[in-house]
């Protein structure tokens, strides 16, 4: 008798909310829930679950918009310029943020290369050495060999982009 009576409650307590969620309506990239609006811009409803808007914030010193890449003469040769409310850097102090940049990216590139030496030697050109659980499970012998040659690529591809970034940045 308890449990029906918490029960009931918990049900009716529970009802209003449920009542109380008006259906959504999209229109475009916008929401609405004031039907009579949707139904003059031919808005869709919305069906299932429960949409979330949250406002995004405006820029202040809202600068022209930049056109879009590829449109106008010369479109993507020029980097990007940075905002005249942007700090300036010294010289010399710039110089140093670059260098430590390229020591610690040197140094990411000398511990992939080495990581990448040992999972080269223990691929084993796709003959990765038999343990005990791999001679006993076959199909575990050819997952790991799987698994191994999936670590390879992705360390060809984690020093391929260190290298990318050490050639972006200026020479010393």
């Amino acid at each position: 008798m308890k449990k029906t009576l918490i029960t009931l409650l918990l049900i009716a307590a529970t009802a209003p909310a449920a009542w109380a969620q008006d259906r959504i309506y999209r229109c475009g990239n916008e929401y609405t829930n004031n039907a009579q609006q949707a139904k003059e811009r031919g808005c869709k409803l919305v069906e299932g679950g429960n949409v979330t808007v949250v406002q995004g914030t405006r820029p202040t010193g809202a600068a022209p918009a930049a056109p879009a890449a590829g449109t106008g003469a010369g479109a993507g040769t020029a980097p990007a310029a940075s905002p005249p409310s942007a700090p300036r850097v010294a010289t010399n102090d710039q110089k140093a943020r670059d260098a430590d940049a390229r020591a610690i990216l040197e140094s990411e590139l000398r511990k992939a290369e080495a990581r990448h030496a040992e999972l080269v030697k223990e691929y084993n050109g796709g003959a990765p050495e038999r343990n005990a659980l791999d001679l006993r499970n076959p199909q575990r012998y050819m997952e790991r060999a799987a698994e191994l040659k999936a670590s390879v690529a992705r360390s060809e591809s984690d020093i391929a982009g260190i290298k990318r970034e050490i050639a972006r940045l200026p020479a010393n």
